[in-house]
């Protein structure tokens, strides 16, 4: 689709009329008119407006004239996985797993494909093949060619590391030793702690990431222990088999 009927198709879908856009986003409904005619283009600040109110990338409202990878693990992006800055906006050269909120969330290379390969090989590649095309791609992206100048000095390693001895040090009865922290997004952890009454509290924005992990619990076999957390939270969980209820260990405020 060209600019003008992906502005003029969001526009409709959204309800509004060109006037209330035009409010919206500062312009005039001449101006609205013209793109949807396709007579201009938004200028990029305009765009960046857009971006936000429809929830899209300014790719798809362009029509998507270049196909978007992460810049740090190489997966191809849509929408509905492109990292987001601290301000809400998207930053399309990245994924949600790898910057989140304005920070990178991976420093070491080999972390990283350890995390990828999992998910690679359930999708028809050996490790061995995931493993040898992670190594031989990564480099070339833009995020560890530059990395140095992408780097944060440590300080989220170092924040990973204390939620970590946080986390171990509350020895919580039957879960293994806590020894890494992986990205996860909320929309891909399908986590509701049910109430008495029946209502079932959510605990996780679908569009924030988090760090944590699943640890196979030391005494019963086929339980595991699920641990979420960022700046702002603790909550540790566990569960048995898929579609049962998970059981609130521990939920705190940091």
């Amino acid at each position: 689709m060209n600019t003008k009927d992906i502005l003029l198709e969001l526009r409709t879908k959204n309800g509004l009329s060109q006037d209330a856009l035009a409010e919206k986003v500062f312009v005039t409904r001449q101006a609205v008119s013209r793109w949807e005619n396709g007579e201009t283009v938004p200028n990029t600040e305009t765009l960046k407006l857009l971006s936000r109110l429809y929830d899209v990338s300014i790719n798809t409202l362009l029509g998507a004239p270049r196909p978007l990878i992460c810049q740090c693990c190489g997966m191809p992006l849509e929408d509905t996985i492109i990292s987001r800055e601290q301000d809400g906006t998207r930053n399309e050269e990245y994924c949600k797993w790898c910057y989140a909120d304005g920070t990178f969330t991976y420093s070491d290379m080999d972390d990283l494909i350890d995390v990828c390969v999992p998910h690679m090989a359930s999708q028809g590649f050996s490790e061995e093949q995931a493993r040898s095309y992670m190594k031989e791609m990564l480099p070339k992206l833009d995020y560890w060619k530059h990395f140095d100048q992408f780097s944060d000095g440590g300080s989220f390693e170092a924040f990973k590391q204390q939620l970590t001895d946080e986390i171990n040090a509350l020895h919580i009865d039957g879960m293994p030793r806590l020894e890494k922290l992986n990205a996860l997004v909320g929309a891909y952890v399908n986590l509701a702690y049910p109430l008495p009454s029946g209502i079932s509290i959510k605990f996780l924005n679908d569009q924030a990431t988090y760090l944590g992990n699943q640890l196979e619990s030391a005494k019963e076999p086929g339980r595991c222990f699920g641990v979420l957390a960022n700046r702002d939270f603790l909550l540790i969980c566990s569960y048995g088999a898929e579609g049962t209820d998970p059981e609130l260990i521990l939920y705190k405020k940091r």
